[in-house]
């Protein structure tokens, strides 16, 4: 199972996410598409908020385990908060279709 765990402030505002896990949604040594979906999302808006807001983030991965970690270093500008938004909203839909004994989002007030 994937459970993404976004960290935000009291006041909604974003400083960064966890995502840890793989999927299993399809069988072993399969491609997995739900998998492949989740890290399209969070791998798009992590680009998006390097390349096109600028934002400076710490990020780090272990593929092998699943994990992709991004740390933001300060107070995101409106429009990264709305790239976070569609990212959000994107991982509750996969989770909403495929399952929570998939794909789990989670909040967590930091």
């Amino acid at each position: 199972m994937t459970t993404i765990l976004i960290r935000k402030t009291s006041k909604g505002v974003y400083r960064g996410f966890l995502c840890k896990g793989h999927a299993g949604y399809s069988k072993a040594g399969q491609p997995d598409i739900l998998c492949a979906a989740i890290s399209a999302l969070v791998t798009n808006t992590i680009n998006s908020l390097e390349a096109l807001a600028g934002e400076r983030m710490r990020v780090k991965t272990e593929e092998e385990h699943g994990i992709i970690q991004c740390d933001f270093a300060g107070e995101l500008q409106e429009k990264s908060s709305f790239l976070l938004d569609s990212m959000v909203f994107g991982l509750e839909t996969l989770s909403h279709e495929y399952g929570k004994k998939y794909l789990q989002v989670k909040f967590e007030e930091v």
